[in-house]
């Protein structure tokens, strides 16, 4: 593979070079051609949600089931990095990382908006206020649950796997050489790669727009400055530098200490809410969401709504959802394999889908739970402030409890440190997978991708705003679905030919 290497950069030039240019090209074409750019987005997703959301469907089903196989066949007992590999991080920092990396910003900025949403336009017709909350819960549980950890687990193990345990580099196509061979090294190889580093891109620039429009909401509302477009192009400036300072400083530093930050505050902002609030009533809400998720796990699991309207709920929810998660499972998968080393595979399975799900539902059940108990008994109509700016629900609902100069504040602090969280451990990210799988990239090259991960999300907010974030995740998530099935036959290849030559040694 042809490396370049100088004091800042030290790169793979067929991984590095196209996913550069390609990602230049895209920022100042969509910047140049904004209205053009938010018309394509549109017709794009439309295209691809109306013709092959059966594959997705179909793809995040196996993710997890490949999984929960891998947790509890006689493979989840290998240790990452060998038999006598010691952790690198204590199980609370490993968890919170995991879980900052992997969800963060989504679930600030859907927590009140997307049950209210759902609350606002119900799958089903007819039913009465009580039941459509119930149901507005039941989607939201089954847009954050164990699927979504799946994909980022399968992934992961596949990536740990190969790095600690087969000596190879950090990379996908690593993954993909007991199946594929020599065909990776005719350019397939180098093509997969890039895939994967633009899905990583794309995929974390749609959260962080969306961080961006919910922490210049947030600015907004405390401060009365106008919330546009100018704020939240600042607040996403604003924010990567101090991301890339927190690159700078490295995984041990700057990120684990942000991500323990992070789940502390999350934390102290669910524990005021579940106090101040009707506590008994939340946590009974959750008790209930969960067994509607779970007795309902298969419907919701293969529902594609297609008798309703041609299926378009699915289409602008789960449809996104699942593209979004797999745009973002390169990032998320390459993150895990880099700080598991020393786990076993079932932990990684285990621990990797069914604390962060459980934390989400817990999270969502406490946040919409209150948002949708405002809205039942007229304390404030949130369906209506949902409508008219998502954004704006997390801020409205907290404003009708106690403390609001607090909590909202905590808020938009939160918001800040899962941005400079997914920015940190993305670039990380990006730069083992443009390095050839090398572990420490030079500081120059942690600075180019974390800029580049800030231009990017810009430009989709100039060139089209959500509905360019979520076409973005689209084009990238397709392809890699396809990538994620094959990296899951060949982990299992390579898994079953090490227990044959460890019997025959």
């Amino acid at each position: 593979m042809r490396q370049f290497k100088n004091k800042y950069f030290d790169f793979s030039l067929p991984v590095f070079i196209p996913s550069a240019l390609i990602a230049i090209l895209f920022v100042v074409g969509t910047i140049i051609f904004d209205q053009q750019a938010e018309a394509g987005f549109s017709n794009f997703q439309s295209f691809m949600s109306m013709n092959f959301g059966w594959f997705i469907n179909i793809s995040i089903n196996y993710f997890l089931l490949f999984v929960i196989f891998l947790a509890f066949s006689k493979f989840g007992k290998i240790r990452i990095g060998g038999a006598n590999a010691k952790p690198d991080f204590r199980k609370f920092s490993w968890v919170a990382m995991l879980f900052s990396a992997g969800m963060g910003i989504g679930l600030v900025y859907f927590s009140v908006a997307e049950p209210m949403l759902h609350f606002s336009h119900p799958i089903e017709a007819d039913l009465s206020e009580i039941d459509n909350a119930r149901l507005a819960m039941k989607h939201t549980f089954f847009h954050y649950g164990f699927h979504v950890w799946g994909i980022y687990a399968l992934l992961g193990i596949a990536l740990a796997y190969f790095t600690f345990n087969r000596n190879k580099p950090l990379s996908i196509q690593s993954t993909l050489r007991p199946l594929l061979g020599k065909h990776l090294d005719n350019g397939l190889g180098s093509a997969i790669d890039v895939i994967a580093v633009l899905a990583t891109l794309f995929g974390l620039a749609t959260s962080l727009g969306f961080g961006a429009i919910q922490f210049s909401t947030g600015v907004s509302e405390m401060t009365n400055i106008s919330n546009s477009i100018d704020l939240q192009v600042i607040s996403i400036i604003g924010i990567t530098l101090i991301a890339t300072v927190s690159v700078l400083s490295g995984l041990q530093k700057g990120l684990k200490y942000l991500s323990n930050l992070n789940i502390i505050i999350a934390l102290v902002l669910f524990l005021f809410i579940v106090l101040i609030g009707s506590t008994a009533y939340l946590l009974d809400g959750y008790v209930e969401n969960l067994g509607r998720y779970l007795t309902d796990f298969f419907a919701l699991s293969t529902n594609r709504n297609q008798l309703n309207e041609e299926g378009q709920w699915f289409k602008d929810w789960s449809m996104f959802y699942w593209v979004w998660w797999i745009s973002w499972s390169p990032f998320v998968g390459t993150f895990i394999a880099r700080i598991s080393k020393g786990r076993t595979i079932k932990e990684i399975a285990l621990f990797g889908v069914l604390i962060p799900a459980l934390f989400s539902f817990l999270w969502m059940s406490v946040l919409g739970g209150t948002a949708l108990e405002m809205q039942i008994d007229g304390t404030i109509d949130l369906a209506q402030v949902v409508a008219e700016d998502s954004s704006l629900a997390l801020f409205k609902m907290l404003e009708n409890l106690p403390y609001y100069e607090i909590t909202a504040s905590l808020s938009i602090f939160l918001v800040a440190t899962f941005f400079i969280t997914s920015s940190d451990s993305g670039s990380l990210v990006v730069d083992l997978m443009t390095s050839g799988g090398k572990i420490d990239a030079p500081q120059g090259q942690k600075v180019f991708w974390a800029c580049m991960e800030g231009a990017i999300a810009i430009a989709l907010l100039i060139g089209g705003g959500l509905t360019a974030l979520q076409s973005a995740s689209i084009s990238t998530g397709f392809p890699f679905a396809v990538i994620l099935i094959l990296v899951s036959i060949s982990l299992l290849k390579a898994l079953r030919k090490d227990e044959q030559l460890e019997k025959e040694n």
